[in-house]
């Protein structure tokens, strides 16, 4: 047997270089290189065998969790078919990680972490950063990572990759079952060469399935929808993933079934068709939440149902409500006691329609469908043109870059009342346009999640929305946009610090408390005057090119300039925090304090009890 001797920083490198995924006959490279900060727990290993690559591209980011961002917002991007690797030191740059590690383990993006780790052999214990126990000496801060991934592995011997790799392309390349995947390398076994088979280094194909639920499964299926009059499709992540938006079309159309959105299946139809309802749950529109309380049958494509979605289990109440899941992830299919159709969303769609043959929901029902998504375009131009302050609100802002953005370009965001905000006004006109991580809700996510969707798709404008609080956490990846010539628009709203958790604490009962961005006062409490925090100084600072704007023109005008510019442009304005856009016939569970000194605790508390009486168990 023909063998190559390599360290094993290097045969993992020549490994990966030669993977490769093929669906529908179309084939491609499955990594686009790797993104990482060196220490000494990796720079004599995956360090020196990158730079013995560089057809392998090796990107520097600022923070190692920024890392994981940008890859797993390329992975969504490109339908999970490409991904990128992300190596550490060990100690506190392979922890950094962690959270970006949950975010695509939570959000089912493909990322795969080296990070770094403590020494293989004992002698020289406790090493720089290691993690001492009295109970093992197998164990390190790597260990942390094992609930935030799909697939964990310490490579305690350099030929332990030769089963250890593919088993993580395996999980990696899996819809039902990607996610966050670690191969924690400790440093001395990075270097330490091995005869490796010549056949572990040849390109592989992964073959994506698309595949076929249970037959029986399909025309019970069938059966039950045949015998709903309300059914409403409830379109998740999955959609896209599957490029299953024109079969999505097709069969809402053909068998007149209105369309719900959740945040991973925003865009899955377009904004001004007939039968789309828009944003579904908490942060939905009163059309989908409307139709969804009513249906008595409740087809989901492609969703995990999180709260968001299902308003912690009080938005569909109908009595005899049944669920029909479609989705790749047996666990999701099985969710509210449903009917489980276990398969790829494209084809199961299609072959779905065949079983329902004349089917169609009534003249009356898809009417009623299309005066609430009217009535829901007429709020969205209210709020898009509210004239208010200055300083202007968050739905006029969103308004300003619909206005602005092409029908391909893509607006990102995250974490604060942006995402529920976007989710309820954005109107997208392409499966694309719409990109926000809120399995994990992850403030500091969008600026390095920008930059991995511009990766991805370099054709399109990136609009990446964020707060000042997420931005004071993680602005330091300007400086990546500007040395890999990655250009964005930024668009930095000043709210003076947390405005969707300001307006929570509000609902709550407790005022505000910790969510502004104020001095603190001689009685010990931050009530004093906002922080002077120049925004734009900073992100100029950073080597970004930057614009200030104040009301809607100036804001048009600044996005028009931000995307004539060759160089990420940050666009800086000022909101207002208690403007905001109303809820729609939704609720979300925050339990509340049952005792307080508070009357407006208290009080909080009292409508709270109420509205918990409204969540359900579908069994």
């Amino acid at each position: 047997m023909e063998t190559i001797r390599l360290t094993m920083a290097q045969a993992i490198i020549r490994f990966l270089k030669n993977q490769y995924v093929e669906r529908d006959g179309v084939e491609q490279q499955f990594f686009a290189g790797c993104w990482g900060i060196f220490g000494h727990g990796n720079i004599a290993g995956i360090g020196q065998a990158l730079q013995e690559n560089p057809d392998f591209r090796y990107y520097l980011i600022h923070n190692e969790q920024n890392a994981v961002h940008v890859a797993a917002s390329f992975a969504k991007m490109s339908n999970r078919l490409r991904a990128f690797a992300c190596t550490s030191s060990i100690g506190p740059g392979a922890t950094n990680m962690i959270t970006g590690a949950a975010v695509a383990t939570i959000n089912r993006l493909p990322v795969l972490l080296l990070p770094g780790d403590i020494f293989a052999r004992r002698n020289v214990a406790p090493v720089l950063q290691q993690l001492e126990s009295a109970w093992s000496q197998d164990i390190s801060v790597n260990d942390c990572f094992k609930p935030v991934s799909r697939y964990w592995d310490r490579i305690n011997r350099a030929d332990q990759i030769i089963t250890a790799l593919p088993e993580a392309m395996r999980v990696l390349t899996s819809p039902a079952d990607t996610g966050a995947v670690t191969l924690a390398l400790p440093q001395d076994v990075q270097t330490e060469a091995y005869a490796y088979p010549a056949a572990l280094f040849e390109k592989r194909v992964w073959h994506i399935p698309r595949n076929r639920p249970d037959a029986h499964a399909l025309q019970r299926a069938a059966e039950w929808i045949r015998a709903s009059t309300q059914p409403i499709i409830v379109a998740g992540g999955g959609i896209k993933y599957s490029d299953a938006t024109d079969a999505l079309k097709n069969f809402a159309e053909q068998f007149g079934i209105p369309v719900g959105e959740t945040h991973a299946g925003k865009g899955a139809l377009a904004y001004n068709h007939p039968l789309a309802l828009g944003a579904i749950g908490v942060t939905g529109t009163r059309a989908a939440n409307l139709i969804a309380r009513e249906a008595d049958l409740v087809l989901g494509v492609g969703t995990r149902y999180s709260d968001f979605t299902t308003a912690s289990k009080t938005i569909f109440q109908n009595p005899r409500v049944k669920f029909i899941n479609l989705n790749v992830a047996e666990s999701d299919a099985y969710k509210h006691s449903a009917l489980p159709l276990i398969g790829d969303a494209r084809v199961t769609l299609e072959e779905l329609s065949l079983h329902l043959r004349d089917y169609k929901t009534s003249g009356e029902y898809q009417t009623r469908v299309q005066q609430l998504n009217h009535e829901w375009d007429v709020e969205v131009s209210r709020l898009y043109g509210l004239e208010h302050g200055p300083p202007i609100s968050q739905g006029e802002v969103i308004g300003a870059i619909n206005s602005v953005a092409g029908e391909r370009d893509v607006i990102l965001n995250a974490a604060g009342s942006a995402p529920g905000d976007i989710h309820k006004l954005w109107r997208s006109r392409d499966p694309r346009s719409y990109h926000i991580e809120y399995g994990y809700s992850t403030m500091g996510f969008e600026i390095p999640g920008g930059i991995g969707v511009k990766l991805a798709d370099p054709s399109r404008e990136i609009f990446v929305v964020v707060g000042d609080g997420s931005y004071l956490m993680m602005p330091q990846e300007i400086v990546t946009c500007v040395r890999e010539n990655i250009k964005l628009v930024i668009i930095l709203i000043d709210n003076h610090g947390f405005q969707s958790i300001g307006g929570l604490s509000q609902a709550i009962g407790s005022q505000g408390f910790g969510t502004h961005y104020k001095y603190r006062s001689a009685n010990g409490t931050y009530d004093g005057d906002n922080l002077p925090i120049d925004f734009a100084a900073n992100a100029q600072s950073l080597g970004a090119r930057v614009i200030r704007a104040t009301a809607v023109p100036s804001l048009q005008d600044a996005l028009e300039q931000a995307k004539r510019e060759t160089r990420t442009t940050v666009v800086v304005v000022e909101t207002d925090r208690n403007e905001r856009v109303p809820g729609y016939e939704s609720w979300w569970d925050v339990p509340l304090a049952e005792v307080s000194e508070m009357d407006s605790v208290r009080a909080a508390r009292e409508q709270y009890e109420r509205a918990k009486q409204k969540e359900r168990f579908y069994l």
